[in-house]
């Protein structure tokens, strides 16, 4: 079956979103406010560490030392189309001589954006990177000094600016390393794994930075074909006042996807034991007791007979599911003698807890009940309904919802979680404005 899928569906390169996200300018301010710690703590480890000996340097004590490293900016801000610009203002106290101590600013302005590496993972590259150091002044306005010039060279060794350029990024508390946990797999169930891949680098707007996704996923291992999408899906662009520090944006496509994985992985097969039906049905069973030889009991199998359909209106999410429940004997075999196809509409209900979107039924809408096949002649459309309406109106969401009770990981990067999310569903997509939240260090 996977083979024949493979065939039906077009190849990779044809790829398109279907969902996303943006970070905002209050989530670039987050970010920098939450770096400024780490930013302080990487310039102290590397401003601070005992130069290597001099033997040109007569006495140790005579060395210039950096004995106070303290960030009194950091701040991060979108150039549109272009990337970001990093501003650090550090603070350094120097003991030139045992009895002084100089003050110095070192400032850095970067210029940053996000590529995609050849392994399709994104990170953080500096375009440009201009680094000043001042002598700090309490009286009279601040002198411009060059660093090889009062200061001695055994500090210029210490405050090795083309170093701090190069690894401008890894002030930041969300490079590489981080970035690359965006693209991890994550479990949905135990068979079945949902990847976010990122499509392009990200676009920079005066909205904010705006990142495209498609997701794969993997059931028992392998990576399963999903349905087309009919219409290529756009990251919609927040309000231009929304506070949030991002929002992320699901199509469509994105929950008819993941609705096709599970039903792959047979999440929405069921096999009910010992399903005693309504006393309405007993003509029916006293007919169906002739035609086994030994008293059996009745089961209740329901299995997909379709790929699921998700329906996106304002303010609502509606699943489809195309079963077919099949009544039969219980025995080694399964001896099928009546089969009815099931169409369920089911109100999904959609939340967020940490960095998983809650994914649940919240009311079966509408179910429609057709025969398939009988074995016991014909069947009355009453007496389906007592026969399978109650059934399906309990087993159906209650096999839903725990299968999908661990919830569906959203594109998150490591460190972060999410908080103030409001979830919110339109016509085809589904937005979720939220806040970022670095998660305080256990142990």
């Amino acid at each position: 079956l996977s083979i024949l899928l493979s065939l039906l569906v077009p190849a990779h390169t044809t790829r398109s979103p279907n969902c996303g996200g943006i970070l905002t300018p209050s989530g670039l301010k987050y970010l920098a406010e939450v770096s400024k710690p780490h930013a302080e703590s990487v310039l102290r480890q590397d401003l601070m560490a005992p130069p290597a000996p001099d033997p040109s340097v007569a006495s140790p004590s005579s060395r210039n030392q950096i004995n106070t490293v303290k960030v009194d900016e950091f701040s991060l801000t979108l150039i549109p189309d272009t990337g970001m610009r990093l501003s650090i203002d550090v603070e350094l106290g120097i003991t030139p001589a045992p009895s002084t101590t100089k003050e110095l600013q070192l400032s850095i302005l970067a210029d940053l954006h996000v590529e995609m590496n050849p392994e399709g993972n994104l990170e953080v590259v500096t375009s440009a990177c201009k680094p000043t150091l001042e002598e700090l002044q309490s009286t009279e306005e601040m002198d411009r000094l060059a660093p090889h010039t009062s200061l001695g060279s055994d500090v210029d060794k210490q405050i090795n600016v083309e170093k701090i350029c190069l690894e401008v990024s890894k002030l930041l508390l969300f490079p590489n390393e981080r970035l690359m946990s965006l693209a991890a797999p994550f479990p949905i169930t135990p068979s079945c794994q949902v990847q976010y891949l990122p499509l392009a680098p990200p676009m920079y707007s005066e909205q904010g930075i705006i990142i495209s996704l498609q997701t794969t996923f993997q059931v028992a291992g392998t990576v399963i074909p999903l349905p087309v999408s009919p219409v290529p899906f756009s990251m919609p662009e927040p309000e231009r006042s929304s506070p949030s520090h991002l929002t992320l944006a699901f199509s469509k496509h994105f929950y008819t996807s993941l609705f096709f994985a599970l039903e792959m992985s047979g999440a929405f097969n069921m096999t009910i034991l010992g399903w005693l039906p309504c006393p309405e049905i007993i003509p029916l069973l006293c007919q169906v007791g002739s035609l086994f030889q030994e008293d059996l009991p009745v089961v209740l199998q329901a299995a997909t007979r379709s790929s699921p359909h998700v329906v996106l209106e304002e303010g609502k999410a509606i699943l489809k599911l195309f079963l077919n429940a099949q009544i039969g004997a219980g025995s080694p075999v399964f001896q099928r003698f009546l089969s009815v196809n099931v169409d369920v509409s089911a109100r999904l209900h959609l939340s967020v807890a940490d960095t998983r979107m809650i994914i649940s039924v919240a009311a079966i809408e509408d179910i429609e009940l057709s025969l398939a096949a009988s074995d016991v002649g014909p069947v009355l459309a009453a007496l389906l309904e007592e026969l399978f309406l109650p059934t399906i109106r309990k087993e159906v969401p209650a096999q839903i919802n725990a299968v999908l009770r661990e919830g569906v990981f959203l594109p998150h990067i490591a460190s972060f979680t999410y908080t103030n999310v409001n979830v919110t569903i339109h016509k085809d997509y589904v937005l979720i404005p939220c806040n970022l939240q670095l998660e305080a260090r256990t142990g």
